[in-house]
């Protein structure tokens, strides 16, 4: 397992569509594994394969409770709705408010290839819809309502 390198705002990478896995090996297993530890390494909470160059519908998500990994996640269901701040390793240093829904459903792949549906609320719900985004080449400021200033700007 690795550390990968983040890609930042600016690299084209980030604005491309991910490719679909067809076939969960040992090289997307590596892949998922090198994201978690990547993820930790940057304290994010989630992170998609474009973010460390790689066009591939592949993303792993930690909220707290253990990490999550997905290959092809796919939306299928979503309900509510809920505005919240983001941020996103990729966009360093800057926050701001996204709608976003305040449940989803999603189905995907498993490390091991198998089907499976995972449903989120609140800031899992965030998270997926976050990441699957990458994975279509939009990032959270391309949605944001309002960005957030830190204080130490504000006062200059």
């Amino acid at each position: 397992m690795a550390i990968r390198q983040i890609r930042y705002i600016g690299d084209p990478i980030l604005r491309k569509t991910s490719r679909k896995v067809t076939e969960v090996n040992e090289r997307i297993k590596i892949l998922l594994d090198d994201m978690i530890d990547t993820m930790y390494e940057n304290e994010g909470v989630g992170l998609a394969a474009p973010q460390v160059g790689v066009l591939r519908r592949v993303v792993v998500i930690d909220i707290g409770e253990g990490p999550i990994k997905l290959v092809n996640p796919e939306i299928i269901e979503e309900k509510g709705e809920n505005i919240d701040v983001e941020g996103c390793l990729s966009v360093p240093n800057r926050a701001g408010t996204v709608k976003r829904p305040e449940r989803v459903k999603v189905k995907y792949l498993d490390e091991y290839g198998e089907e499976k549906t995972i449903e989120g609320i609140g800031l899992l719900a965030k998270a997926l819809c976050h990441e699957i985004d990458h994975l279509n080449g939009i990032l959270f400021i391309d949605k944001m309502i309002q960005e957030i200033v830190p204080e130490e700007e504000e006062q200059e």
